[in-house]
C-alpha cells in the first residue's frame, strides 16, 4: 500500500481569541504515529480511538475532534507515513520512464512493515469504511504515478490501451507484493525489467 503526500484531516486552527488555542501540531503527528504503531501490534480490528489516545497521551476527545471514525483516522496515517513522490519522467521513452517508476513503487513497498500491510487489507476486508477511504488514496496515487508518464508517451504517438493507467495500478503492485511478501525475494533490477518488459508493457500497448 503505497501514496502521495498527504495530510491529516482536521478543524482548522482559527483565531485563538475567537477559536480557542492553535492546534499542537505535535499532538497530530503523535496521534498518527500511535495509530501505525497499534494498526501493526493489534491490528486493525483491536484498534480504538480510546487506544490511539492513550499510546499518544492526548484526551480522548482530541483524537474524536480530528477524525470523524477510525477509518479516517487510520487513512490519515497512512497518508502521514508516505510522502514520497514518483519519479518524474526523466527519459523520452516509455520503457526506460516505466524501469525508474516500477523500481520507485517497489521501494516504497518493500519499505512498509509486513505486520502493517496484514492489518490494512484485513481491515478493508472487514470495513467497508476503510476500503472506501483506501480506495480514495490508491486512485489519488495511481494518477500522481502514470499521469505524467503515460501522457508523455501517449504524446510521442504511442499507441496506449484506454485502460492503460487503471491496468497499471492493478497489476504493479499486486506482483510487487507478490514477490516481497510471499516469494520472500527481493525487487531487483532483472525482477524489474521482468515486470515492465514481459508483463505492463504487452499490457499496457494497444495491439
Amino acid at each position: 500500500m503505497v501514496s502521495a503526500s498527504g495530510g491529516a484531516r482536521g478543524v482548522g486552527a482559527g483565531n485563538p481569541s475567537a477559536m480557542g488555542r492553535p492546534r499542537d501540531a505535535s499532538r497530530g503527528v503523535a496521534i498518527l504515529d500511535a495509530t501505525l504503531s497499534l494498526l501493526t501490534e493489534i491490528g486493525y480490528e483491536q484498534l480504538s480511538m480510546e487506544a490511539v489516545a492513550g499510546r499518544s497521551g492526548v484526551a480522548k476527545t482530541t483524537v474524536y475532534r480530528r477524525y470523524r471514525d477510525k477509518a479516517a483516522l487510520v487513512a490519515a496515517a497512512v497518508e502521514h507515513r508516505s510522502h514520497d513522490t514518483p519519479p518524474e519522467p526523466a527519459a523520452h521513452d516509455l520503457r526506460e520512464n516505466l524501469l525508474a517508476l516500477v523500481a520507485w513503487l517497489a521501494q516504497q513497498i518493500a519499505e512498509q512493515e509486513i505486520g502493517l500491510l496484514g492489518a490494512l487489507f484485513a481491515g478493508m476486508r472487514g470495513d467497508p469504511r476503510l476500503a472506501e477511504e483506501m480506495r480514495r488514496i490508491l486512485r489519488r496515487d495511481q494518477a500522481a504515478m502514470t499521469e505524467r508518464p503515460l501522457g508523455e508517451a501517449i504524446g510521442r504517438g504511442e499507441q496506449l490501451t484506454p485502460r492503460a493507467a487503471e491496468l497499471f495500478a492493478e497489476v504493479a503492485p499486486a506482483v510487487i507484493v507478490h514477490r516481497i511478501v510471499f516469494a520472500g525475494e527481493p525487487c531487483d533490477e532483472p525482477f524489474v525489467e521482468h515486470v515492465v518488459d514481459d508483463i505492463l508493457l504487452p499490457l499496457l500497448r494497444d495491439r
